[in-house]
């Protein structure tokens, strides 16, 4: 660490040292790119970057298709101190409007010139735009500056997350955060050049951040799937064991969902060592089922962090034990070296209990050109005033056990006030998990004006069930107070772009009944 600076020094040494092993694999294509070659095609997009005269601190937007030129770019512009942002090409235009208005980029590198929010782009006045595709033709001669200059507390990537306002939060992570991160996840999961990963998140989701740095920093292969192959429950599943993929990483509900399609037991996947989940609760009922089918050959790892503390900050080893209480979510355990935490109690009545304030070196940035967010957030550690010391609230409330391990309780914005009770929507939706029938669920609070509110459950269901039943059975779970006015069955419930369950629409779903 102490003689590593910055990430393109990092990926230089990887580079150095695998020059002929394989980076990125592609099984539908068969492609293979090895570390010299994705080493050159970064350099030669730095290059052209430096040609656009793109300079450090300044900001390029990426609408990523996961070819082996929209990687190479996310290096090239991290040897230049150039700040990336990777973009969702299938968000509305409304909202990527807000997210550009608000990273305000130099340069926008773009795979997808053919969808409609291309021609939005030049409308909107973001000209500057080049096609991805394109860039093998561009000049690429002007002599590049030296990249170990790139300061480590420099702006390495923003990662935009959804802003209670309406407007995305742009996270804001450093080379050095991330020189943090890899240096963990490297270690906790035993990561060796050996080893083959998976990138079924979405790139500009936050989990895509372990996928891409813990396997291209270590030597290992990267296998990156497009949104239609992951769509494709069964063919995705065969290309992961034809890739020899070591190491899984997504969100639960697209474990969930290979399960409730039986993809997973089509498939010979005894080369999975590590099943690696985050970024939303796991249904415990759903859970045992994975860890039944996996746990002789393979570990799974319960892992938790907020996108602005650079992805992931603990993880739990799930073993039998966790099965002891099937009401609950799986442990978040224990936080990484890298992290000090302070829970802040809600009241004086029980100090284990309250929200999660991180400090550490992966703590970000703050939020891009947003200082009123920041400022609430992004604080200083309330013991002292002596030096720089900011920690992030997370929002996020948890229970620590006597064992110290951390337990994931809710969030602060979905903790209401019902009836005079003080109830957390997570826990009726643990409750409803325990269903058989039930495949997911989300569980929502209706403000109804004066003071006035109702609980609604939303749930999809794999076999026939009354909504009758459903509330006879969650009344003998919660109390009264905490049982759901309606039960809405659906065929799925609404997911945002990172796969997690869309609450603002299910919430709109509401408004306009």
């Amino acid at each position: 660490m102490a003689f590593i600076s910055n990430i393109g020094i990092a990926f230089q040494d990887v580079a150095d040292q695998y020059e002929k092993r394989i980076a990125l694999f592609y099984p539908a294509s068969g492609e293979r790119v090895t570390y010299g070659e994705l080493n050159l095609l970064a350099d030669r997009i730095a290059g052209i970057l430096w040609a656009k005269h793109l300079r450090p601190s300044q900001v390029a937007a990426i609408f990523h298709d996961k070819s082996p030129a929209a990687f190479a770019t996310m290096l090239a512009c991290l040897r230049l101190g150039i700040v990336y942002t990777n973009l969702d090409p299938q968000s509305p235009w409304e909202r990527l409007r807000k997210v550009l208005g608000t990273c305000r980029p130099s340069l926008i590198i773009n795979a997808f010139p053919e969808m409609p929010f291309a021609i939005e782009l030049e409308a909107g006045g973001f000209r500057e735009t080049l096609h991805l595709r394109e860039m093998s033709e561009l000049p690429a001669d002007e002599p590049l500056p030296d990249y170990r200059a790139v300061s480590g507390g420099a702006p390495a990537y923003i990662m935009f997350t959804s802003g209670s306002t309406g407007v995305p939060k742009g996270a804001v992570m450093s080379h050095v955060n991330l020189l943090w991160f890899i240096a963990w996840a490297k270690e906790r999961f035993v990561i060796t050049p050996d080893d083959v990963l998976t990138n079924v998140n979405p790139i500009f989701f936050d989990n895509s951040v372990f996928d891409f740095y813990s396997a291209i920093f270590s030597g290992a292969t990267l296998v990156p799937f497009s949104a239609e192959q992951v769509r494709e429950p069964r063919q995705l599943i065969r290309y992961v064991a034809d890739a020899g993929c070591t190491i899984w990483f997504s969100v639960p509900s697209l474990l969930v969902y290979l399960l409730a399609t039986r993809a997973l037991a089509a498939a010979d996947l005894s080369a999975i060592r590590k099943i690696v989940f985050g970024g939303e609760g796991f249904p415990k009922p759903k859970l045992r089922q994975l860890y039944d089918m996996f746990s002789t050959g393979a570990e799974l790892e319960n892992v938790y962090g907020p996108t602005e503390c650079t992805c992931i900050c603990s993880a739990h080893t799930i073993s039998a034990v966790d099965f002891e209480d099937m009401q609950s979510l799986a442990p978040l355990g224990l936080l990484a070296q890298n992290f000090d935490f302070e829970i802040l109690p809600l009241d004086d009545t029980d100090p284990n209990f309250g929200e999660l304030f991180l400090r550490g070196p992966q703590v970000g940035l703050g939020y891009y050109n947003d200082p009123d967010r920041t400022a609430k957030v992004f604080v200083q550690n309330p013991h002292h005033t002596f030096y720089a010391d900011v920690g992030y609230r997370t929002g996020d409330l948890v229970r620590r056990d006597a064992y110290g391990r951390l337990h994931f309780k809710g969030r602060v914005d979905f903790q209401i006030k019902h009836m005079g009770y003080r109830i957390e929507l997570e826990e009726i939706e643990a409750a409803l998990n325990t269903f058989p029938a039930i495949k997911e669920c989300a569980v929502i609070y209706q403000e109804l004006g004066a003071g006035l509110g109702q609980i609604l459950a939303f749930v999809a269901v794999g076999s026939p069930v009354t909504t009758e039943a459903l509330l006879r059975q969650i009344a003998a779970i919660v109390p009264s107070y905490m049982v759901p006015r309606r039960v809405i069955v659906m065929d799925s419930l609404p997911k945002s772009a990172n796969g997690k369950t869309d609450r603002s629409s299910l919430q709109a779903l509401c408004l306009s009944n």
